[in-house]
Protein backbone atom coordinates (compact mmCIF):
# COMPACT_ATOMS: atom_id res chain seq x y z
CA UNK A 1 0.00 0.00 0.00
CA UNK A 2 2.83 2.68 0.62
CA UNK A 3 4.17 1.68 -2.59
CA UNK A 4 0.93 2.73 -4.37
CA UNK A 5 0.69 6.30 -2.31
CA UNK A 6 4.33 7.12 -2.92
CA UNK A 7 3.85 6.28 -7.09
CA UNK A 8 0.12 8.75 -6.75
CA UNK A 9 2.05 11.33 -4.95
CA UNK A 10 5.19 11.05 -7.83
CA UNK A 11 2.42 11.41 -10.26
CA UNK A 12 0.22 13.92 -8.98
CA UNK A 13 3.69 16.41 -8.61
CA UNK A 14 5.18 15.27 -11.98
CA UNK A 15 1.49 16.16 -13.33
CA UNK A 16 1.29 19.63 -11.30
CA UNK A 17 4.85 20.22 -13.09
CA UNK A 18 4.02 19.47 -16.32
CA UNK A 19 0.45 22.00 -16.02
CA UNK A 20 2.44 24.58 -14.41
CA UNK A 21 4.98 24.91 -17.65
CA UNK A 22 2.72 24.30 -19.99
CA UNK A 23 0.54 27.46 -18.50
CA UNK A 24 4.11 29.20 -18.36
CA UNK A 25 4.14 28.23 -21.77
CA UNK A 26 0.72 29.25 -23.19
CA UNK A 27 1.21 32.45 -21.11
CA UNK A 28 4.45 33.76 -22.73
CA UNK A 29 3.41 32.53 -26.52
CA UNK A 30 0.06 33.61 -26.72
CA UNK A 31 -0.24 36.41 -23.50
CA UNK A 32 -2.78 39.67 -24.05
CA UNK A 33 -2.07 42.52 -26.17
CA UNK A 34 1.09 40.71 -27.57
CA UNK A 35 0.82 41.70 -31.68
CA UNK A 36 2.11 39.53 -33.91
CA UNK A 37 2.79 40.14 -38.01
CA UNK A 38 1.64 38.02 -39.85
CA UNK A 39 1.95 37.08 -43.37
CA UNK A 40 -0.49 34.81 -45.23
CA UNK A 41 -1.65 34.11 -48.69
CA UNK A 42 -4.63 36.60 -49.35
CA UNK A 43 -6.77 34.14 -51.09
CA UNK A 44 -6.63 30.83 -48.88
CA UNK A 45 -5.58 32.78 -45.59
CA UNK A 46 -2.76 29.77 -45.60
CA UNK A 47 -0.24 31.44 -43.00
CA UNK A 48 3.35 31.73 -44.24
CA UNK A 49 5.23 33.33 -41.37
CA UNK A 50 4.75 35.32 -37.64
CA UNK A 51 6.46 37.44 -36.26
CA UNK A 52 6.22 39.34 -33.11
CA UNK A 53 5.56 43.12 -33.47
CA UNK A 54 6.40 45.17 -31.12
CA UNK A 55 5.24 48.92 -30.87
CA UNK A 56 8.18 50.89 -33.77
CA UNK A 57 8.99 47.72 -35.07
CA UNK A 58 10.27 48.28 -38.95
CA UNK A 59 10.23 45.79 -42.13
CA UNK A 60 10.68 46.99 -45.80
CA UNK A 61 10.12 44.48 -48.64
CA UNK A 62 12.10 45.50 -52.16
CA UNK A 63 11.71 44.27 -55.70
CA UNK A 64 12.26 45.12 -59.06
CA UNK A 65 9.88 47.28 -60.39
CA UNK A 66 8.03 46.07 -63.49
CA UNK A 67 8.00 48.74 -65.70
CA UNK A 68 11.42 50.61 -65.17
CA UNK A 69 13.32 47.73 -64.15
CA UNK A 70 15.06 49.02 -61.33
CA UNK A 71 15.12 48.95 -57.34
CA UNK A 72 11.99 49.63 -55.10
CA UNK A 73 12.21 49.35 -51.32
CA UNK A 74 9.18 50.58 -49.43
CA UNK A 75 9.31 51.02 -45.39
CA UNK A 76 7.01 50.34 -42.76
CA UNK A 77 6.67 50.80 -39.53
CA UNK A 78 4.22 49.15 -36.99
CA UNK A 79 2.49 51.46 -35.25
CA UNK A 80 -0.91 51.61 -32.65
CA UNK A 81 -1.70 47.93 -33.60
CA UNK A 82 -1.38 48.96 -37.51
CA UNK A 83 1.15 49.25 -41.00
CA UNK A 84 2.52 52.68 -41.77
CA UNK A 85 4.42 53.24 -45.13
CA UNK A 86 7.17 55.39 -43.68
CA UNK A 87 9.43 55.84 -46.94
CA UNK A 88 10.30 54.56 -50.31
CA UNK A 89 13.38 54.51 -52.17
CA UNK A 90 13.50 53.95 -55.89
CA UNK A 91 15.61 55.14 -58.74
CA UNK A 92 12.92 56.09 -61.50
CA UNK A 93 9.74 56.97 -62.05
CA UNK A 94 6.79 54.83 -62.27
CA UNK A 95 3.60 53.15 -62.07
CA UNK A 96 2.39 53.35 -58.61
CA UNK A 97 5.70 55.35 -57.29
CA UNK A 98 5.32 58.42 -56.10
CA UNK A 99 5.82 61.44 -58.27
CA UNK A 100 4.95 64.34 -55.57
CA UNK A 101 6.37 65.76 -52.60
CA UNK A 102 3.58 66.11 -49.89
CA UNK A 103 3.31 68.30 -47.16
CA UNK A 104 5.27 66.35 -44.48
CA UNK A 105 7.67 64.61 -46.49
CA UNK A 106 11.23 65.30 -47.86
CA UNK A 107 13.07 63.97 -50.87
CA UNK A 108 16.56 63.21 -50.67
CA UNK A 109 19.31 61.39 -53.09
CA UNK A 110 21.63 58.84 -52.12
CA UNK A 111 25.16 58.37 -52.97
CA UNK A 112 24.09 56.18 -55.87
CA UNK A 113 21.42 58.80 -56.91
CA UNK A 114 18.43 56.96 -56.05
CA UNK A 115 15.43 58.57 -54.28
CA UNK A 116 14.75 58.40 -50.79
CA UNK A 117 11.18 59.88 -50.24
CA UNK A 118 10.26 59.81 -46.29
CA UNK A 119 7.96 61.27 -44.03
CA UNK A 120 4.84 59.03 -45.40
CA UNK A 121 3.05 58.17 -42.12
CA UNK A 122 0.76 56.47 -43.87
CA UNK A 123 -1.63 53.71 -41.93
CA UNK A 124 -1.65 51.00 -44.99
CA UNK A 125 -5.13 48.96 -44.90
CA UNK A 126 -4.45 45.57 -46.50
CA UNK A 127 -1.06 45.76 -47.31
CA UNK A 128 -0.22 43.20 -50.32
CA UNK A 129 1.84 42.64 -52.51
CA UNK A 130 2.25 40.15 -55.63
CA UNK A 131 5.38 37.66 -55.32
CA UNK A 132 7.28 38.28 -58.45
CA UNK A 133 7.63 35.92 -61.33
CA UNK A 134 10.40 36.77 -63.03
CA UNK A 135 12.27 38.83 -59.74
CA UNK A 136 11.88 38.25 -56.48
CA UNK A 137 10.24 40.21 -53.42
CA UNK A 138 12.44 40.49 -50.60
CA UNK A 139 11.40 41.14 -47.22
CA UNK A 140 13.62 42.75 -44.55
CA UNK A 141 13.12 42.09 -40.97
CA UNK A 142 14.88 41.86 -37.45
CA UNK A 143 18.40 42.20 -39.49
CA UNK A 144 17.11 38.98 -41.88
CA UNK A 145 16.45 39.00 -45.68
CA UNK A 146 13.46 36.59 -46.35
CA UNK A 147 12.85 35.49 -50.14
CA UNK A 148 9.14 36.09 -50.39
CA UNK A 149 9.31 33.46 -53.35
CA UNK A 150 10.99 30.50 -51.61
CA UNK A 151 8.88 31.39 -48.57
CA UNK A 152 5.30 31.76 -50.94
CA UNK A 153 5.92 31.06 -53.89
CA UNK A 154 5.98 33.09 -57.98
CA UNK A 155 3.06 34.78 -58.21
CA UNK A 156 1.22 34.25 -54.76
CA UNK A 157 -0.78 37.32 -52.82
CA UNK A 158 0.82 38.21 -49.32
CA UNK A 159 -0.96 39.86 -47.48
CA UNK A 160 0.77 41.50 -44.17
CA UNK A 161 -1.46 41.75 -41.58
CA UNK A 162 -1.04 43.03 -37.38
CA UNK A 163 -2.79 40.78 -34.83
CA UNK A 164 -3.38 40.90 -31.13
Amino acid sequence: MRFCKTNLKAAGTAAMVIIAVAALLVFLLFRPGKEVLILKDGESGKIYAKYEANQGMTFSVSFIHSVNKTRVKEAYEIKDGAIYLESCLYSDFGAGVATEVEEGQSLTYTEDGEMFLSGFNRRIEGLSYIVGTVSDHILEIDGEEISLRDLCGRNSTVRFEVVK
